[in-house]
């Protein structure tokens, strides 16, 4: 009799004994992160697969998509193909000259001229000429044809020409006009080892 109740005691306690360790094995391993925040494991469907940014947040030293880096300027994408000039009749006849400030870069001298749409200035002690075409005082590019908002002054910009010796250095060869704006000076600049041309103002007629 004692051997059969010492017998059913030992069943017991194996079984309990095997309960537990089933119970043991079945709980999680709690993953290494902040305390008290679930750590989920690299591609779960509610993260992104690991090395990826999360959707909609920007990556880190990077702006959010659509907005521009801090000390930058905006850019004029300029399309493929020929682009023409439209004054609008608002401008048309409104302005009659832009003053362009030439600077000597080795000598550090500036020098502003007053010089009339659509004639030719040439540069003192220089072989630069420079061809003014026109004047837009709030300049916009629609497609291939740029034009005037307004007549406000905007965004002024004037259409030039620069030739050295006879050869046009501005714009590119090939292409009838290059802009100057006065807002944005370093935006399409001019270039050249020597000198620097910026728009600094316009004059109106009347």
């Amino acid at each position: 009799m004692k051997k059969k109740i010492l017998a059913v005691t030992c069943g017991l306690c194996l079984l309990m004994t095997v309960g537990a360790c089933q119970k043991k094995e079945e709980q999680p391993v709690p993953q290494s992160g902040a305390p008290g925040q679930e750590q989920l494991p690299p591609g779960h469907p509610t993260m992104p697969p690991q090395g990826m940014p999360q959707q909609g947040m920007p990556q880190q030293g990077m702006p959010p998509q659509g907005m521009p880096q801090q000390g930058t300027q905006p850019n004029i994408i300029v399309p493929k193909g020929e682009i023409s000039v439209a004054v609008p009749d608002s401008v048309q006849g409104k302005w009659k000259a832009v003053v362009l400030t030439v600077e000597n870069k080795e000598t550090k001298k500036m020098a502003d001229y007053t010089v009339n749409l659509h004639s030719d200035f040439k540069v003192p002690n220089s072989d630069l000429k420079i061809t003014v075409g026109d004047f837009l005082p709030d300049f916009r590019m629609e497609g291939l044809k740029v034009t005037s908002a307004s007549n406000a002054p905007n965004n002024p910009a004037v259409g030039i020409r620069v030739t050295e010796g006879g050869k046009q250095i501005f714009p590119a060869p090939g292409k009838k006009w290059g802009w100057l704006y006065t807002k944005f000076p370093t935006m399409h600049p001019f270039e050249h080892p020597k000198y620097a041309i910026v728009l600094k103002s316009a004059v109106p007629k009347g």
